[in-house]
């Protein structure tokens, strides 16, 4: 029997149950689209916190409390940031590759404006030096400045989210606006980042630090340090100048039990893609499985068709057909089982991957499309390949005597 006759008969014996066929190719589908749409979301992840971090600056370094990655923890005393820290890593004597200090307080207040309300997610204190540093531009208005930071006056520069968010169409500069029972008027309006995944950074109010410690946090520990070197090439020695000068703040002598980290774009960068890395790699174990239950039930269903069809394969046995015939038959039908349900299963995936999943926009990985496409079909022949040994070893008297 040549091959045009094999997948005539292997149609036709798909077309006899069509429901049947049906189920069994929607298991394969699932199991392709699912592995194409989570790499592809594990991928957009990796993508998004990649372009949050690139936006930084390469030459941004983030000063937080806590032992520093792989190091010791067990400093004797640990001792928060204080603004008498961010002061001393801003002497150039003390750290001449450093450019630009800017200490930063963290808080969540809720923002009221003409009966709107919002809750920000971040409301940031800090010093004019935080916009050069976080890259952080002005698309209406302008900064706050440093006399604005000695004054503690209550002005502040939000976000595109929030300006939206809590005054509508309307243009904020020079409107007031209140945060948490304390009236603010906004200076200027950030120009929109965009989103990267669960946190919006454009849902933010910057405000001068004393003004949001006075109204929100309090005069004590800060949230992080953002340090500016002078250049790319001068990050590596700023750090160093940096853990130097916190060590001596803080009374530390052993370099691996440190109470603070000092991280650059590049160990951040680092660890993230770690991360993603390991995140991606389950995803697409997760969805593997859905491919694995899709290949069992290929199996179940043709063990059903062999023995539906055992009649059948007695009398074309009776009449000459030879082993490698049944064989070739059954491995088609199992194969065209799983090549339809992964064609479309590709095609779920792809149309899948153009909406945005729990915040991420998902980004496709050729890779991924290609390998579901060929495990499925690979699937088929191996999980067909017993069902189909199965018929071709029936022998003729056995299988005409099945009822």
């Amino acid at each position: 029997m040549n091959p045009f006759e094999t997948l005539r008969f292997a149609f036709g014996g798909l077309a006899a149950n069509k429901v049947r066929s049906a189920l069994t190719m929607l298991g394969v589908l699932i199991g392709v689209a699912a592995v194409i749409v989570l790499l592809a979301v594990g991928n957009g992840s990796s993508q998004s916190v990649k372009d949050s971090i690139e936006k930084l600056g390469t030459n941004a370094l983030t000063v937080s409390s806590g032992g520093g990655f792989g190091g010791s923890r067990s400093a004797t005393v640990t001792k928060p940031l204080t603004v008498d820290d961010a002061r001393a890593l801003a002497d150039p004597a003390s750290a001449p590759h450093v450019e630009s200090v800017a200490p930063e307080t963290t808080t969540s207040q809720t923002a009221l404006h003409d009966g709107t309300s919002h809750t920000v997610s971040q409301v940031v204190g800090t010093y004019p030096a935080y916009f050069k540093a976080s890259n952080s531009k002005v698309a209406k208005g302008d900064y706050f400045s440093s006399d604005d930071v000695l004054g503690s006056r209550k002005v502040a520069v939000i976000g595109s989210t929030t300006a939206t968010d809590v005054f509508g169409t309307a243009d904020p500069v020079g409107k007031k606006m209140t945060l948490g029972g304390t009236p603010f008027t906004v200076v200027g309006v950030l120009a929109t980042k965009g989103g990267t995944g669960f946190q919006d950074p454009d849902d933010v109010v910057v405000a001068p630090l004393p003004t949001v410690q006075n109204a929100f946090t309090g005069f004590g520990s800060l949230g992080q340090i953002l340090v500016e070197a002078k250049s790319a090439d001068a990050t590596t020695a700023a750090q160093s100048e940096i853990t130097s000068v916190l060590m001596g703040r803080h009374g530390l002598k052993d370099p691996t039990a440190l109470d603070f980290r000092v991280s650059s774009q590049a160990s951040l960068l680092t660890t993230q893609a770690d991360t993603n890395k390991t995140f991606t790699v389950l995803l697409g174990a997760v969805a593997a499985i859905s491919l694995l239950v899709g290949g069992i039930g290929i199996t179940n269903i043709m063990l059903v068709t062999v023995t539906e069809r055992t009649r059948e394969i007695g009398i074309r046995k009776a009449i000459g057909a030879p082993r490698g015939v049944i064989l070739g038959q059954f491995l088609a039908e199992s194969t065209l089982l799983s090549l339809i349900g992964g064609g479309l299963g590709v095609a779920a995936g792809l149309v899948g991957s153009h909406f945005t999943i729990a915040g991420i926009k998902p980004v496709i990985i050729p890779e991924s499309v290609v390998g579901a496409f060929a495990i499925a079909v690979a699937i088929g022949l191996f999980f067909g390949g017993y069902p189909a040994n199965r018929a071709a070893s029936l022998r003729p008297i056995e299988a005409l005597r099945h009822e």
